[in-house]
């Protein structure tokens, strides 16, 4: 290949032969001809290399690199440096991508020169194999579509799906590629794009499938635990929404406000109190600071030094209903408060 491709499809690969067929089939099969696969066989054990190698043969889109097995964030970053193309998409060898996905996400990214990361909706597969939890995940996921969207929401959880995703490779190599920092390493992405002032946004289409299994590595792997995003949404939040912050408010005295206010404490934000709706917590104390009532909060707000508020309970609904009380009191979301949990 002597011309550059617009679009390199960053794949890697590990023990992925029993799925890498239909994976290779859905990208070699894109109606966006004009592009790359950059496959990285993270030193398999199974027969990856063989039906890579296969794939190379047939197609010359498709390009194979084979290394000691180093783990994810190792494979991505040796199999970025060799991508030629300014677009660079994730595809997983367990994923299946529909022909229209390619051509939809780079045509987005043409119109919006200002977006360095598109995603797109996302469906689970095999049905039989999506639980509850990884539904309301991407119930959640697909939702959020805009860039404001996106940013709104980008403390809660990971809002896109790595796979789904055509970047820039400028943006990307700028921030200094792939990062192992001990959680999942593509949120840690999109929290250093969201806070360079990147934008972020999705196609309103469902052009990826995500496969669902007990040994995807989200369910096997401690990175993808929830401690490890508790731990990343500390580690970032003093340059994001805390940043020029005399006083930090936690609403959540329970199990998810207390394990992230053992982070925030440890990366030294100025927490100074608790919101609980919960009559048995409220006069209590949450490591050494004191549990309020929602209706204390104006006045808390009022006598703080640059305030604010941060929304750390998970119960399916309750962040809305949070979220209707401070406005109520005159927050403003993105401002003034931002959910965390």
């Amino acid at each position: 290949m002597t011309n550059t491709p617009a679009v390199s499809v960053l794949m890697p690969c590990y023990n992925a032969a029993a799925t890498l067929d239909e994976a290779m089939a859905s990208l070699v099969g894109q109606t966006w001809g004009d592009m790359e696969v950059v496959a990285v066989d993270d030193g398999s054990q199974d027969g990856t290399a063989e039906r890579l190698r296969a794939w190379s043969n047939q197609d010359a889109r498709v390009r194979s690199i084979h290394l000691p097995h180093r783990g994810l964030v190792s494979a991505l970053n040796a199999g970025l440096e060799v991508c030629r193309s300014a677009l660079v998409a994730r595809m997983d060898a367990d994923d299946r991508s529909e022909p229209e996905r390619l051509a939809r996400q780079v045509a987005l990214l043409k119109q919006a020169p200002e977006i360095a990361a598109v995603g797109c909706l996302v469906q689970g597969f095999p049905p039989e194999n999506v639980r509850e939890g990884f539904r309301v995940y991407m119930d959640w996921l697909n939702s959020l579509v805009t860039p404001e969207d996106i940013a709104r929401a980008i403390w809660i959880e990971s809002p896109l799906a790595h796979p789904s995703v055509v970047m820039r490779k400028e943006v990307l190599e700028r921030l200094g590629g792939y990062q192992e920092r001990g959680w999942p390493e593509d949120y840690d992405l999109w929290l250093r794009m969201h806070l360079s002032g990147a934008r972020l946004a999705k196609v309103p289409q469902v052009l990826l499938h995500w496969r669902e299994y007990p040994e995807r590595l989200t369910r096997t792997d401690r990175r993808y635990a929830v401690e490890s995003f508790l731990r990343a949404k500390a580690h970032y939040l003093p340059a994001g929404p805390l940043q020029g912050r005399g006083t930090v408010i936690l609403w959540g005295a329970g199990q998810m406000g207390r394990r992230l206010s053992k982070h925030l404490v440890r990366a030294g934000a100025p927490l100074t109190a608790f919101i609980d709706i919960d009559p048995s917590k409220i006069g209590r104390q949450r490591r050494g600071l004191p549990i309020h009532a929602a209706d204390d909060l104006p006045a808390l707000w009022r006598a703080a030094d640059r305030p604010v508020v941060l929304v750390a309970v998970g119960a399916r609904g309750a962040r809305a209903l949070i979220g209707e009380q401070l406005t109520t009191f005159g927050l403003r979301e993105g401002e003034d408060w931002w959910a965390v949990a």
